[in-house]
Order: C-alpha cells, then structure tokens, then sequence
C-alpha cells in the first residue's frame, strides 16, 4: 500500500499554484511575443493589451501600498509600546470611585470643583457603606487633591482593603456630586487588540485606557 507525503503534496501544491500564476512580468513578455509573431495583414489589438497591463499595474501597486501600511502600522505599534513602558512604576490620576488601602501608606486623590463651588465634601466609605471618613474644605475651582492617611475620625488605622469614595460640592443651600479621581500604579502596558490603543494595567484599577488619563506623577 502507498502512502502520500503531506509535506511533498503540499510543496507540489503550491509550486503548482505558483506556476499557474500570471504576474506583471510573464504578461508583459506575453505581449512583446505575440506582438513579434503577429500577422502583419491582422495586427493585433494593443489597447486590450495595455488595459490588461494598466489593471495588473494597479493590482500591484495596491500590494504595495498594503505592505507599506502593514510595515507603518507595525512601526506605530512599537512606538506606541514604546514609549508606554516608560510609564510603568509611575502613577497616574484616573477617574475612579474605589481605591485600595494597605496597612501603610496614604489614597491620593483629586475632585473637579466647578467654578462657583463653596465647599468641598470628600467622604471615605467601607464595604458596607459606612462612613470611615469625612473631609471638608473650601472650595477650590478646577482639580482639587485630597490625601487620607488610612484612618478613621478617632485617628485608628483602618483596614487594608478597597474603599469607597464620594465627594460633593456645596454652593449655598444645594449640593451636587463631583468627578472623583484616584491614584493609581502603573503595573504594565498592553496594547487593545481591537483599536490598538494603549492599556494601562494599574495595582488598584485594573486595566486603564491612557486616553483616560489626567495625570502622571
């Protein structure tokens, strides 16, 4: 019984399919040949000729174009994961309603105060919705940064874990949510798969588009 080689069936295949192609150089040798041996009495058409040769000209140039593109694509992709890297170990503001704690160091933040604000309230709340913490101060228009220590209103340390935060502006007798912001580590950078964007991967936050943003310290 026979056997057949995959791999020589393949490779046949393929020189096969190679060998059956007509590129821009065997068509243009096609024509010098036919027009040598062409009968002098019938000439032969050479506007068919040369439409044919303009469509494999354009076909060719659109490969082209594609590889280039491909290869700047390719070069903006590196660029991009680049000059991303540079921001691993840095911090960065995003906005975010939820910070994590540990049984040391500070939860930076900042609040978009509007023009007009009074008062900035910033409240500190557990898993379970009870208040750890609040702060108040006079408002300050623009970005205002805040810093809790990690503990209560009796000065005792909390416990590492994630924290809620909400903060609220007082303009006379109305009060409105504001935008929160927390800090956050840049833990790596990837790159979407769908719109190549860059993706910061952070301690607390998770993945983080860079587009997102406000600040990098």
């Amino acid at each position: 019984m026979s056997t057949v080689d995959p791999v020589a069936s393949s490779t046949a295949a393929a020189t096969s399919k190679k060998a059956n192609q007509l590129n821009q150089q065997d068509f243009m040798q096609l024509m010098v040949t036919q027009f040598r041996n062409q009968d002098p009495f019938k000439p032969l058409d050479s506007s068919q000729f040369l439409g044919q040769l303009a469509q494999f000209s354009t076909v060719s140039g659109i490969a082209d174009m594609q590889s280039s593109l491909a290869t700047l694509v390719s070069s903006l992709q590196s660029d991009r994961m680049l000059s991303g890297s540079s921001l691993v170990g840095h911090e960065v503001l995003v906005p975010a309603t939820k910070g994590v704690i540990g049984t040391q160091g500070t939860l930076r933040g900042a609040v978009d105060v509007p023009e007009g604000t009074q008062q900035v309230v910033v409240n500190v709340l557990d898993s379970s919705g009870q208040l750890v913490r609040r702060f108040t101060a006079p408002a300050t228009a623009g970005t205002m940064d805040f810093e809790w220590d990690g503990t209560r209103e009796d000065g005792t340390r909390v416990a590492a874990g994630q924290y809620k935060i909400e903060a609220h502006g007082v303009t006379g007798s109305s009060t409105e949510s504001l935008n929160v912001l927390l800090a956050d580590r840049v833990e790596s950078v990837t790159l979407d798969a769908k719109t190549q964007s860059l993706v910061l991967n952070t301690y607390s936050q998770g993945t983080v588009s860079l587009a997102t943003v406000r600040r990098i310290s």
